[in-house]
């Protein structure tokens, strides 16, 4: 195994399990020993199309002939028809690629702090929720309402709010003239899995158009199809002005983007940029995904999260340790009443990885293209490692 090399040379940032993955197939992937897994992480929400994607895989490869990364000096046709795209299947009209979660969130908050100083130079508070996940980067740890990720790094930047989600008295008492944006996750990913109310978005909705102020969504860990639609604030009955998206966008290969209506799309040349983000590599493999999805991967994910969601149900009832299942299709938190790091070592013992979210909150986010046979795997081997 490489893990001596990655101990004494890479930045001990990651706590990492003692298995060295070298391939995947489908759903499952494959360790250095030959041991093979189910995989209900897809590296963290990113492997839309599981490993070794026939269609995936033929369309870099041809792209990787061609041409890979050019700068957003020049134009590509890739990222021609990727931003085309998105912007006919979605509510919004223009499109920033990057190349993380965190960028495109960087993105969003200097296009909020732009928007509000057109209309005042105090117009600059940005309001997000508690339990929050944003990024790393320091404006989006800003915006990230956690204590824990932040304290090594204060003073994070000025000009941040944090409240508590689903509380409306909260929200309306925090709102004024000086906020030019509300940001908030409709399913907080590393927080839990934990689902905004129908209301409270509405009443966000309703706050920020009486204080013109931008209603952002950070979709990067609830988008591109995983909770039964493209983008998940569709299922509320929002629209928000502006989502950030990433993670299963490019179905392993890294490509991000900020979306946003017309009237809010204040940045202009010289005011951002990336040298990565957009390129044709990653544009490829953004088309491919949005191409899929409308080619039945989103009917087969709604009917196959369905399932999931039932199983889960039927699990919660013949377990006394399961408190609650949250979460939407593909997309599942289930809070237990003791940690789950032993539940989630006996999975891997059996053949599965899973990861958690918090002490108490195992999370599945598998790839978006599981069946049902491995749906029923993942259960057998969940309720033998629970029970």
């Amino acid at each position: 195994m490489n893990k001596h090399k990655i101990d004494e040379n890479l930045l001990q940032t990651y706590g990492q399990y003692d298995i060295e993955i070298e391939s995947g197939n489908g759903c499952y992937v494959t360790d250095a020993n030959g041991k093979t897994y189910l995989d209900m992480v897809a590296g963290i929400a990113v492997n839309a199309l599981g490993y070794n994607h026939p269609i995936l895989t033929h369309a870099l490869t041809k792209q990787i002939q061609k041409v890979t990364q050019i700068s957003n000096f020049y134009y590509s046709k890739p990222q021609a028809e990727a931003c085309e795209k998105l912007v006919k299947m979605t509510d919004f009209d223009r499109v920033f690629f990057c190349s993380t979660g965190t960028e495109a969130n960087e993105a969003v908050i200097k296009l909020a702090r732009k928007y509000g100083k057109q209309t005042s130079p105090e117009k600059y508070t940005i309001v997000s929720m508690h339990n929050s996940f944003h990024g790393r980067t320091l404006g989006a740890l800003s915006a990230t309402g956690q204590k824990k990720y932040q304290a090594p790094f204060v003073p994070v930047v000025d000009g941040f709010k944090w409240i508590t989600m689903n509380n409306s008295q909260e929200l309306e008492a925090t709102m004024n003239e000086n906020v030019c944006a509300v940001m908030i996750e409709v399913i907080q990913g590393e927080g839990g899995v934990k689902p905004a109310q129908v209301e409270y978005l509405k009443a966000i909705r309703k706050l920020c158009d009486k204080y013109d102020a931008l209603f952002i969504i950070d979709e990067v860990q609830t988008g591109v199809g995983r909770t039964g639609s493209l983008f998940a604030y569709s299922q509320f009955g929002i629209i928000p002005d502006a989502i950030t998206t990433a993670k299963g966008l490019g179905a392993g290969i890294p490509v991000a983007a900020m979306l946003c209506k017309e009237k809010f799309a204040v940045l202009e040349k010289g005011d951002h940029g990336t040298t990565f983000g957009g390129n044709p590599l990653s544009t490829t493999a953004l088309n491919v995904v949005l191409d899929e999805l409308e080619n039945g991967l989103q009917d087969h994910i709604n009917e196959v999260g369905t399932y999931l969601e039932d199983k889960l149900e039927a699990l919660k009832q013949s377990s006394p340790i399961i408190k609650e299942i949250r979460g939407k299709k593909l997309m599942q938190g289930i809070e237990l009443t003791v940690s789950v790091a032993p539940i989630i070592e006996k999975c891997m013992e059996k053949g599965m990885l899973i990861i958690g979210a918090g002490e108490k909150v195992l999370r599945l986010l598998p790839p978006l293209i599981i069946t049902k046979e491995e749906i029923d795997i993942a259960i057998n081997i969940l309720e033998e490692a629970i029970n």
